[in-house]
Parts: C-alpha cells; sequence; structure tokens
C-alpha cells in the first residue's frame, strides 16, 4: 500500500510538472503573461542561446503555444490569406510534426498591419482551437485530426470589420470562449470543447473590440471569464455565460485586462484595480491616469504593475496602491505584449529587438538586447526554460 501511494504522489508530481511547463494560450495558461520557475538567457544571436529556428508559411501575429512536447503555431497564406494553415514543431529540435491547412469561409480584409492569422491559438491540454480573423474556429487533437469546424460567420454574416479581428480565444473547463465583438453583429460565445456546438451566446456592444478574455479564479474556487468592452467587463461563468457582476466605467478595446492575486487591473481611466465582491459589483482599488498601455496588455509581476505607453516608455506602479514608483524609455514601438520569468520581463519591440528589463523597488535596468532583425507584433510564449518567439517568417525557441 505504501509503495502504491508513492508512486501515486509521483505520478501526479509529473504530472503537475507538465502541466506547468505548458504555455497554452495567450499570454499563458492563467492569461497573466507570467511564467513559473523559468529561467532565461538575457542575450541571444545566430551564434548563442537560440537553440532552432524554422521557417513559417504565410503570414501569422497569432503567438505560439506549448503543450508536451510540441509547439504549435497558426498562419494564413494566399493573395487573399484564404488559406489558413496550422503548424506544429517539435520542441526538442523543431522539426515539423504535422501541418494542417483550411480553407477561410468568412471574411478576410484586413489592416495591411494585421493578417488573417492574429488570434492566438488555446489548448486544453488534449486539443487545440485555432482561431482566425475570418471568424473560423477549428479544433484537432495534438495529432492534426480535424475533430469539428465552425464557420462562424456563416451563422453571424454581419460579425466583421474592415480592420480585422483579433481577440484570442481562452479555454476555461470544457468550455471554449471567443470574443466576435464589431460595429455590426457583436456576440460572445462559450463552445463545448468536445463537439462544437454552442452552449451559450450573449450579445455585446456593438463596437470593434480586439481585447481577448482573461480568467479569473474566486476566493470560493470558482473559475470565471473575464469578457472586456468599450463598456467595461463582464465576469461570466464559462459553462452557462450567466453574468455574475460587471464594471460599468469604460475599458480599452486593445490592451487586455490582467489578473494578479485575485484583483483584476483593467485598462481604463489609465489602469483601475478592481477586487470582485462575489455577486456585487466589484470594488475600485484604485485608478491611474499616469499608467497608459498602449497595444500590450498590462502586465502584474512582484507587487507591480508594469504598462508600456505609445513613446516606448515603461512604467511601474505599486499593485495595491497605484502609485508610480519609476518610469524608464526603451525602444518601441511595441505591439506584443511582454512577459515576465525569472525575476525578468522580456519585450519585443517592433522592429524585432528582443529588450530584457531587471525590475527592481526604485527603478528597471535594461541587462540585455538582442535583435532579431524581424518584424516582431506577436506575444511570445515560455516553457521549460525555454523562450518562444515568431515573426511572419520564422519561429525561434530562444534558450541557454
Amino acid at each position: 500500500m505504501k509503495s502504491r501511494l508513492i508512486r501515486c504522489i509521483a505520478a501526479l508530481t509529473c504530472l503537475v510538472s507538465l502541466m506547468g511547463a505548458d504555455w497554452r494560450q495567450f499570454r499563458g495558461n492563467n492569461t497573466d503573461s507570467v511564467a513559473v520557475s523559468d529561467t532565461l538567457p538575457t542575450t541571444w544571436s545566430e551564434k548563442e542561446n537560440i537553440a532552432w529556428k524554422v521557417p513559417l508559411k504565410g503570414r501569422g501575429l497569432s503567438g505560439p503555444v506549448i503543450v508536451g512536447d510540441r509547439v504549435y503555431i497558426t498562419s494564413s497564406s494566399g493573395v487573399g490569406q484564404t488559406r489558413l494553415h496550422v503548424q506544429c514543431f517539435s520542441v526538442k529540435t523543431g522539426e515539423l510534426a504535422w501541418e494542417r491547412q483550411f480553407w477561410a469561409t468568412g471574411r478576410t480584409q484586413t489592416h495591411k498591419k494585421m493578417c488573417v492569422a492574429t488570434p492566438t491559438p488555446a489548448s486544453d491540454g488534449k486539443r487545440l482551437f485555432a482561431f482566425y480573423s475570418s471568424n473560423d474556429l477549428a479544433c484537432l487533437d495534438l495529432d492534426g485530426n480535424l475533430l469539428w469546424f465552425r464557420g462562424l460567420t456563416h451563422d453571424f454574416p454581419n460579425a466583421s470589420n474592415s480592420l480585422g479581428m483579433a481577440s484570442s480565444p481562452v479555454v476555461v473547463g470544457d468550455t471554449v470562449i471567443v470574443q466576435v465583438e464589431s460595429d455590426a453583429d457583436s456576440f460572445s460565445t462559450g463552445i463545448d470543447v468536445a463537439t462544437g456546438v454552442a452552449r451559450w451566446r450573449k450579445d455585446r456592444p456593438r463596437k470593434v473590440n480586439w481585447t481577448s478574455p482573461a480568467v479569473l479564479k474566486t476566493k470560493s474556487g470558482e473559475t470565471l471569464a473575464l469578457l472586456q468592452s468599450s463598456v467595461g467587463l463582464s465576469a461570466v461563468k464559462p459553462k452557462t455565460g450567466e453574468v455574475v457582476w460587471s464594471f460599468d466605467g469604460g475599458a480599452s478595446t486593445t490592451p487586455s485586462c490582467t489578473v494578479a492575486d485575485g484583483t483584476v487591473y483593467v485598462p481604463s481611466s489609465g489602469v483601475t484595480a478592481l477586487l470582485p465582491q462575489g455577486k456585487e459589483k466589484p470594488k475600485v482599488v484604485w485608478k491611474s491616469g499616469r499608467l497608459s498601455p498602449s497595444t500590450p496588455s498590462p502586465l502584474v509581476y512582484g507587487g507591480r504593475v508594469f504598462a508600456v505607453n505609445r513613446a516606448g516608455a515603461l512604467t511601474a506602479a505599486d499593485a495595491k496602491t497605484g502609485d508610480v514608483v519609476w518610469q524608464m524609455r526603451m525602444q518601441g514601438p511595441f505591439t506584443s505584449t511582454p512577459v515576465a520569468a525569472g525575476g525578468l520581463l522580456y519585450f519585443f519591440n517592433e522592429k524585432g529587438l528582443g529588450q530584457v528589463v531587471k525590475p527592481s523597488e526604485k527603478a528597471g535596468e535594461i541587462v540585455g538586447t538582442s535583435p532579431l532583425e524581424a518584424t516582431i507584433l506577436c506575444s511570445p510564449a515560455v516553457a521549460g526554460n525555454a523562450l518562444y518567439v515568431r515573426s511572419d517568417g520564422h519561429l525561434w525557441k530562444i534558450s541557454k
């Protein structure tokens, strides 16, 4: 009996370790851009700290996701970006494991800076959910077999905009949630991961919105999905879409909210910190207009809230009070959301320059800069002591 218990504990520990090594959706498993116990290099080049570099097809602003020993990426190709790609690579070698292609069923018009493969895919550890600006949602198993496909524009033909859709899906339990929000038909929906059938659909404010859902774990142990729009923020039950609470103070339609230690940091009036109060309206803890995130979502790490503005200035504020503690100039502009790992912050500007910042109580210091000499617009992923970042043309694994 004792040996069996030991084996069970060892197996459970191994499973938890493997899950922790994954980066399953936009901004990581908890949608907070924070990696757990990962150590990454501060500089890299073609001769140092780049494990591999592989070519990609077409265009893509979507970030990579890592499940187990594989990394998954989406892209779009063709004159009208009507060809949708999913590629799977070996984490160890970068070798292509498989590729699948689909035809877009919805509109593929986007701003020239964007592309159809802008949303980052998501995974529940068994399946991959690849979402595109054409509002096509493909579900594959981890070996690339198609399980189901939803062309949401077929059901809702007015759910699109001329600049392109960019919201990434999020998986909560056995439901994958997508925000399909535009000036015309605007909604969010929760879809059964196994069948592709919509469990619920909720009308949303009719305004173009590029934010992505976030995950909130409540004190009672319940997990809610946070849906952000120009009106504010709604916390919904993932299986039913029931609104538990809402914040109607307005919010940005580009950077998304972030959750840390039970507090929700919303890009609203700069940044507004909300403390959920069960089913009651959340308590506004503080507001700071000096925090003004541009396209990158705010990052909360080590008791600080970090935000990058349009001028490329990084501002750090106390997470409990909102008081600004320091600012520093960086080389921008930035589109991708930074990630935190091993006490450091990792930024990539649009020209592909990686900048590693070491934050302290009173200042931030750039401890490494490394150019990738490519346009970087996606948010990177972290897993297994490695940093994964992509451009239109390539995917890199950066590790010691």
